[in-house]
């Protein structure tokens, strides 16, 4: 027998980790109550900032100006501010701070209005950088959080544990953002209605901001532990395939366009009553929402980036050419406007499954952050573009001019999908 001090010692076995409580799973209802706080106040700002601005008696020219603003900004900003989650800085932190800031900007603005529209346009500015990586911020998480469920109910099925939890689904969760965007549009209004939109705006808008920071705040580890902040060292490159993805979703968003520039003002010159204007926005807006509560019961063939993307141009490729030879027929714009549940829906999920799978660790806000640069860049050179045409050539032309960008990102798409296959 050995002597017990040459005795070869027995390796410690370490003790298993515990199993994942409840703070360290991603809470779907958590990621849906905060695309909709984010959303309702994007529903109210969007459409009724620019009444507010109105009801200030500023020039027409200036107005446009500090409206352009936030668009410039968005461009800018948002990449590099969803940068900071790869250096560090959570999702939920920029989701805090930036709503207290809108809080705070929102507030001010009517005091900086009395000053003078320098002023104004500074807390705009404030305002808009704060905003820039808000919804980002929402899909980053969830895609966090998707992607961790997915790995935990594989893991279960390895294991063959039973009662294992349902995995996320990303449509169905950015859905409450559609709803409640949809709803803050129709009760804005008769809410304005009642109180005037010089007293309501900005007060609304402090609220809803106030509203967002807290629930915020009550969000800690809302996508799991896949939500923390990245420490990961060096800057990866985002993949060339990643880059084409990118580059079509944007190219195909930005063919909305004509129709959010000027469809309402087209569809009234045409003879379109009022009440069915803004029916047919509700109507496309209720398509997106169809789609995304379906969406994830398709076969996953069908899920996948390329093929959402592809369907979404294809359907943007229809949708301008009948907007161009049918806008003034209200049953064919019944049937236009449903179609953006591909057009946006189709399109904004597969370049959300393009970040999720392709963007390398410590790359993804950054990833991210492009996707929102791209499309705001691609959509206000869209809308300047769509101006100069409507006025020298009317909406048949501006709307004809749409189906280009949407089979330039069908172009890009196909690059994508066979540089995926090489890569692979």
């Amino acid at each position: 027998m050995r002597p017990a001090s040459l005795r070869r010692p027995v390796p410690s076995v370490p003790p298993a980790p515990p199993p994942p409580g409840p703070s360290d799973a991603p809470n779907a209802f958590r990621l849906a109550l905060l695309y909709t706080v984010v959303f309702v106040e994007i529903g109210i700002a969007m459409p009724f900032m620019p009444v507010w601005l109105n009801t200030l008696h500023l020039d027409a020219g200036l107005i446009g100006g500090l409206l352009a603003l936030p668009i410039a900004i968005r461009i800018v900003a948002t990449a590099p501010l969803m940068g900071l989650i790869d250096r560090g800085i959570s999702a939920r932190s920029l989701l805090l701070v930036g709503s207290l800031v809108l809080a705070a900007t929102y507030a001010l603005m009517p005091a900086g209005a009395a000053i003078g529209w320098g002023v104004l346009a500074g807390l705009i500015a404030v305002n808009a950088v704060a905003a820039a990586p808000m919804v980002a911020s929402i899909d980053y998480l969830t895609l966090a959080a998707v992607r961790l469920s997915a790995e935990r109910e594989a893991g279960s099925v390895r294991e063959g544990a039973k009662g294992a939890r349902r995995k996320l689904d990303y449509p169905r969760i950015r859905m409450a953002g559609s709803i409640g965007f949809l709803g803050a549009n129709l009760a804005g209004g008769a809410l304005f209605g009642v109180l005037g939109e010089a007293f309501a705006v900005p007060l609304l808008l402090t609220g809803l901001a106030l509203i967002a920071s807290a629930v915020a705040y009550a969000s800690r580890d809302v996508a799991g532990q896949a939500g923390h902040a990245s420490h990961a060292t060096g800057r990866p490159r985002l993949p060339r395939v990643l880059w084409l993805a990118i580059g079509a979703a944007a190219l195909i968003q930005a063919s909305h366009a004509a129709i959010y520039a000027f469809g309402s003002i087209a569809w009234s010159t045409a003879g379109v009553p009022g009440a069915w204007i803004g029916t047919l926005w509700a109507i496309g807006v209720a398509a997106e929402i169809l789609l995304f509560a379906v969406i994830g019961r398709l076969p996953a063939p069908w899920r996948q980036p390329f093929r959402l993307l592809a369907l979404g141009a294809a359907a943007a490729i229809v949708r301008a050419i009948g907007m161009a030879l049918a806008g003034d027929s209200l049953p064919a714009l019944v049937g236009l406007q449903m179609l953006h549940a591909f057009t946006f829906g189709a399109t904004h999920f597969g370049a959300m499954n393009a970040v999720s799978s392709l963007a390398p660790d410590g790359a993804r806000g950054r990833a991210q952050g492009t996707v929102s640069s791209a499309t705001a860049l691609c959509s206000s050179l869209a809308t300047l573009g769509c101006g100069v045409v409507y006025r020298s050539a009317g909406p048949a032309v501006t709307f004809a001019m749409m189906a280009p960008l949407a089979l330039a990102g069908l172009c890009l798409v196909g690059l994508a999908a066979r540089a995926s296959r090489r890569a692979g």
